[in-house]
């Protein structure tokens, strides 16, 4: 049983002064939408065991503010930055989980990325599960959203498209309702 947790990166502002787009920071919501989500995943073990990152500057700071909510609630996680996952459609995304989890083997894996690849890839990979959690998911994979998915595959390896339960599918604004 191998277990993905596909999280949005949290709410940015609309320009980086440096007028790229990887260098876009979390606004004052997305800070708090980070923290929120981190204690969420502190709160709803099993944890991570790695951790992939787009090395946009605002997959990087989603990661840092969550961790630092979970970090004396949860065992640290391999960390590693991927510049390929900014910007990368569903094949990337899926070819990342297959390949960079490759040496660790590890059995729960959260990935940090971008629409709208991630949001597709999620939409892809709902071969089951929960049914409310794919409706709302199919609208929008929103800021701060996370997508949570069991495989019944013995390696990262036979992860495929329609294969993947979807256990929850759980937002900020989701949590804010609650």
């Amino acid at each position: 049983m191998r277990r993905l947790m596909l999280l949005r990166h949290a709410k940015t502002e609309t320009d980086a002064p440096s007028g790229r787009d990887q260098d876009r920071r979390l606004d004052d919501r997305g800070h708090k939408d980070a923290a929120r989500m981190g204690n969420w995943i502190a709160a709803h073990p099993p944890f991570p065991d790695t951790v992939l990152v787009s090395h946009a500057v605002r997959a990087r700071q989603t990661w840092d503010i969550a961790w630092e909510a979970m970090k004396d609630r949860v065992p640290a996680p391999q960390v590693e930055v991927l510049p390929e996952l900014y910007g990368a459609d569903p094949a990337q995304i899926l070819d990342a989980i297959r390949t960079a989890t490759a040496p660790a083997d590890p059995k729960r894996l959260l990935l940090i990325g971008h629409n709208p690849g991630m949001h597709e890839v999620a939409l892809m990979l709902i071969g089951g599960g929960d049914p409310d959690g794919a409706k709302a998911l199919g609208d929008n994979l929103p800021t701060a959203g996370l997508a949570i998915f069991d495989f019944d595959v013995k390696d990262w390896g036979d992860v495929a498209y329609r294969r993947g339960k979807l256990v929850l599918f759980v937002s900020p604004k989701l949590l804010r309702s609650d």
